[in-house]
């Protein structure tokens, strides 16, 4: 849509904490497109505990540790990361600044880990290329929303693979659209095309609103869906949307070949818990018989080690990053993700955790519950 002006500025970002950077990005965003954005399902109830349920486990800290100047490497998929969390993948990121997807690429390879393409993504696989440029070895994954169009299925995912995606994302919580009230009451389409769909959407195009989105996505997401996408392109699949032991397995028994456990940033069951709150139960359940993935409400780097010590291998940053690029393009995605490597470093030294390693082997207390009202009360 020709007035519809998202962030034009590259710069490097001040942080003292995401929720800031959350509040400056409002003031930059135009209104439906934040609202977008930031909203979740219904009464946002799931949005919220998200956040608030990491809340419910503790970190013990470790004072004799021998730890010194700690290493956030790790590796993932074969792949060697910087530190533990890669992009969660959102549609359509010129929503939030002109650099779109080039941009949050840009940022990610350069910064040293993964970067995951939405089908949804309101750039070409052409127009992304240049940001790969000298990182042709950075692992990239594409998150597939499956059509009822198994034609455009398999075009899709012959495109992925010849772009170097090393991993499929099989999103299986998004088959409709969630009750996000607050795009209904923006009026929110999207303002540009959505040019890796845009070819096999009914009218596509800039001005496309979620149902139009939605009405050519697959609802019957069987096991048999992730014998299928490896049939077709033979590459790792993720089983993104995963909250429960027994779809954990299940899809195992399918052959994924990583459970992604998240309740899409709370934006489709509303109600639902909080995605921490399924991790570790669906760990136990996994024995480590493949890698999990967690997203949904990371924010510190006390919810990375949380969430890799209850069981996660890797975890998803996704709006937050989105923020940062909006406030500053590329240069601020890495302001964010800098941010998150070194909180997530200091919580390291003061927990004796030298490795990422020392963290998946950490253990966390259960935590009574508190009133928050009453906390605030008291100035806290």
């Amino acid at each position: 849509m020709a007035d519809y002006v998202a962030g034009t500025e590259v710069k490097d970002l001040k942080i003292v904490n995401l929720y800031d950077v959350e509040e400056e990005a409002r003031e930059i965003i135009p209104e439906a497109g934040y609202g977008y954005i930031r909203s979740g399902a219904g009464d946002e109830f799931t949005l919220r505990r998200n956040i608030t349920c990491f809340n419910s486990k503790g970190i013990l800290p470790r004072v004799i540790g021998d730890v010194e100047h700690p290493d956030t490497s790790t590796s993932f998929l074969g792949k060697d990361y910087s530190a533990p969390f890669f992009y969660a993948p959102i549609a359509a990121l010129g929503i939030a600044h002109e650099e779109k997807e080039i941009g949050m690429a840009k940022a990610f390879n350069e910064f040293g880990t993964a970067f995951s393409i939405s089908s949804y993504a309101g750039s070409s696989w052409d127009e992304m290329a240049p940001s790969y440029e000298g990182y042709e070895d950075r692992p990239r994954y594409f998150q597939l929303y499956m059509s009822k169009n198994h034609d455009f299925n398999e075009a899709m995912l012959n495109e992925a693979k010849d772009f170097g995606c090393q991993a499929i994302i099989l999103t299986a919580d998004s088959t409709v659209e969630g009750n996000r009230e607050l795009n209904k009451r923006n009026h929110f389409t999207y303002p540009f095309g959505m040019p890796i769909v845009e070819r096999y959407l009914a009218g596509s195009g800039e001005g496309m609103a979620l149902k139009d989105v939605y009405a050519s996505s697959k609802q019957k997401i069987s096991p048999k869906d992730i014998e299928y996408i490896k049939s077709i392109c033979d590459l790792p699949v993720m089983l993104k949307g995963v909250q429960t032991p027994e779809d954990a397995l299940k899809g195992i028994g399918a052959g994924a070949d990583v459970i992604y456990v998240s309740n899409h940033g709370g934006r489709q069951l509303d109600g639902a818990p909080g995605s921490f709150e399924t991790l570790e139960a669906i760990a136990q359940a996994v024995q480590g018989e493949v890698p999990i993935v967690f997203d949904s409400g990371i924010r510190r780097g006390e919810h990375v080690f949380k969430a890799l010590a209850a069981g996660a291998d890797v975890v998803g940053i996704g709006r937050p990053a989105l923020y940062g690029l909006a406030l500053g393009g590329h240069k601020g995605v890495l302001s964010v993700l800098n941010y998150l490597k070194d909180d997530l470093t200091r919580i390291m030294q003061l927990t004796g955790c030298q490795t990422i390693e020392d963290i998946k082997n950490a253990r966390l207390t259960d935590l009574p519950a508190y009133n928050e009202a009453e906390l605030r009360h008291h100035g806290y």
